[in-house]
């Protein structure tokens, strides 16, 4: 039961975050004038705003499953630049998912993946992998190694 809510929980978020993403990348889209840098980074006011917690946390889960990826499941690997160009549209800057809060909340969600290693894997591919439900690319199968004879 645990581990469906888990699931349910991650798959409803990344749902959330998949859309500023693929929205941001379609290329119907104009790209947007940059923004002034006080719009950029969230003012203090705005950590209240539901919206941007959403991102933040939809960020911290990807950065989670990104971190649990690379070090759980031996047949990926995630595609890095993918990553970057993702949460840069959710609107997180990424230094925050690698100090504070942010970061301790990611490395709560790559402990939680561990409890189900071989289902976390099959998850991953299934919502990340080249194909993926929710944000197609951000996982690829590792090449096989050559072996020498």
């Amino acid at each position: 039961m645990k581990h469906a809510l888990t699931a349910a929980c991650l798959v409803v978020a990344l749902a959330v975050a998949q859309a500023g993403p693929l929205a941001a990348e379609t290329p119907s889209t104009p790209e947007p004038a940059p923004a002034a840098p006080p719009q950029a980074v969230p003012a203090p006011e705005a950590k209240g705003d539901p919206r941007v917690e959403r991102q933040r946390n939809g960020a911290a889960k990807v950065a989670g499953m990104i971190r649990f990826v690379a070090v759980g499941c031996p047949d990926a690997e995630p595609d890095y630049d993918r990553f970057k160009k993702v949460i840069a549209a959710m609107g997180v800057d990424i230094k925050d998912l690698e100090q504070g809060p942010l970061m301790v909340e990611s490395l709560g969600y790559s402990e939680a993946y561990k409890k189900d290693t071989a289902g976390s894997c099959k998850r991953a591919f299934e919502h990340f992998g080249e194909s993926g439900t929710t944000i197609p690319g951000l996982v690829t199968r590792k090449a096989p190694d050559a072996k020498t004879p």
